[in-house]
């Protein structure tokens, strides 16, 4: 432990922090001194901040062209969705996102994503309106949508409106940076693994997958703190914004089970329905067609980018239909769920929740037919509270940012053969991606099966020096 006595420091605990350490000293020890003010978690958020920063600059030059339709996305790596679905989605016009009014159908095409994801991108467009100082949009309504797009005006909205995005998602960063530090507190230094994980900076600002994970992390915290109610509602919440959070009620069945905590897995479930069911009420009440629109939306995608669908698929010029790979996905996904709970079940002890929940988190997104870059975020808060170990989260990590910048040289055009043909080295790309996760989930099933390998459960390695060495005085 620091100083302090309370808190595991990752000089003494973790050995690649360890031997980092040694150019500034060594690892801390028993009579190190502290500051009141730079306490852990202030130190986990200040990284968090700097992690969202870097994202935000990382995606500088798509803003300075203006997120035009050019190749800078792709060479710089830049992309967004959102500067494209401020236009395309209609939010320049304040279109809601469930309405069935036939000009504004006609004219846009609905949101596939769920009711969380709508409201907050309907929403954040009234602020970007309100800042560029409300200009009306009656007129825009007479226009195409490409003359919008190209519009200056629009375009100038279309970056406050990726600006808008980013500073509130940069709040929910930091804050789900914090509470990650609250779920153990005596391993605060944990969520500095998230806070400055590289794939943080470089897909938070894609989509609005932040949103979720700001779920998921509360939900961790409040199952900490013997919080069931407050559990099933982030979880909710996180289902209403993201379909993922909800396989983390698989996790905590087996929990439940094994500690025969029934009336806590209840309060969890009820309030989690509860609060997806109210989430989802009005936009379900205002037009059910565009509600289901997510749903149809995935049901009927075929083999797409980052799965090993698309590797199937294009290596052996397959053409599998969307149906088919629904079916044998699932199939995989539910033995996939079976054998987690048969882990956790078999288990010597209670696995953790973060250890159940990244098994299973980690299965959908190996068999599911499309891997967004940004999806790595999902895996992210429950990777590094499962197997806290820099050189571990380290290969994880550097087969997502393999991954992430091959998708887009292929998205580009970059990767195809100079006599054409397929660019088998964004296949490459994606096996290596799964290999580095599947390293991960067999660290973790290996820490489930066998306590004393996690990291959490041992003593830090100064502390055992010490035990020892008092022993041997004795």
């Amino acid at each position: 432990m620091d100083g302090s006595g309370i808190h595991v420091h990752p000089t003494q605990d973790d050995p690649v922090v360890a031997g980092l350490s040694e150019a500034v000293g060594g690892p801390v020890g028993g009579r190190a001194g502290g500051t009141r003010w730079w306490t852990p978690l202030r130190v986990v958020l200040l990284m968090a901040a700097i992690g969202c920063a870097l994202g935000l600059l990382q995606k500088a030059p798509c803003a300075e062209d203006t997120w035009g339709e050019g190749d800078t996305r792709y060479s710089q790596m830049c992309y967004s969705d959102l500067p494209f679905l401020y236009t395309l989605r209609g939010f320049a016009e304040h279109t809601y996102p469930y309405t069935d009014d036939e000009q504004t159908r006609v004219r846009y095409e609905s949101m596939e994503y769920p009711v969380g994801i709508s409201y907050w991108a309907w929403g954040t467009s009234y602020v970007t309106h309100w800042l560029s100082g409300s200009p009306p949009v009656e007129d825009r309504y007479e226009r195409s949508v490409g003359d919008l797009q190209g519009d200056p005006e629009i375009q100038d909205e279309g970056r406050l409106y990726v600006a808008v995005n980013a500073v509130a998602l940069a709040a929910l960063t930091i804050l789900a940076a914090g509470l990650l530090a609250g779920v153990n507190r005596r391993r605060p230094w944990d969520a500095a693994m998230f806070a400055l994980a590289p794939t943080l900076a470089l897909t938070a600002l894609i989509n609005w997958d932040l949103l979720a994970v700001a779920m998921v992390a509360g939900a961790l915290w409040a199952w900490a703190r013997d919080k069931p109610v407050l559990t099933g509602v982030l979880i909710g919440l996180g289902t209403a914004t993201k379909l993922f959070p909800l396989f983390l009620l698989g996790a905590l069945l087996v929990i439940c089970l094994r500690d025969k905590r029934v009336r806590e897995l209840a309060l969890v479930v009820s309030s989690a329905v509860a609060a997806w069911v109210l989430t989802n009420a009005p936009a379900y009440l205002a037009s059910s067609e565009q509600w289901k629109v997510f749903w149809s939306f995935n049901s009927e995608r075929t083999a797409d980018l980052g799965s090993i669908w698309l590797v199937i698929d294009q290596a052996g010029d397959l053409g599998i239909e969307a149906h088919t790979i629904n079916a044998w996905s699932w199939a995989f996904f539910a033995v996939w769920c079976v054998g987690v709970f048969a882990i956790g079940m078999l288990a010597p002890e209670t696995p953790r929740f973060t250890q159940l929940g990244f098994l299973i988190v980690a299965g959908f997104l190996l068999v599911n037919k499309v891997y967004s870059p940004q999806y790595v975020l999902w895996l992210l808060p429950l990777a590094v509270l499962a197997r806290p170990r820099w050189r571990d989260q380290l290969v994880w990590q550097a087969g997502e940012v393999l991954y992430f910048a091959t998708v887009w040289w292929y998205l580009g055009g970059y990767l195809e053969p100079a006599r054409g043909g397929d660019a088998g080295f964004y296949w490459v790309a994606i096996v290596v991606r799964m290999l580095c996760e599947l390293y991960l989930v067999v660290l973790v099933t290996r820490d489930v099966l066998r306590p004393h390998h996690d990291p959490v459960e041992k003593p830090p390695r100064a502390q055992v020096t010490t035990t020892r060495s008092n022993a041997v005085a004795v």
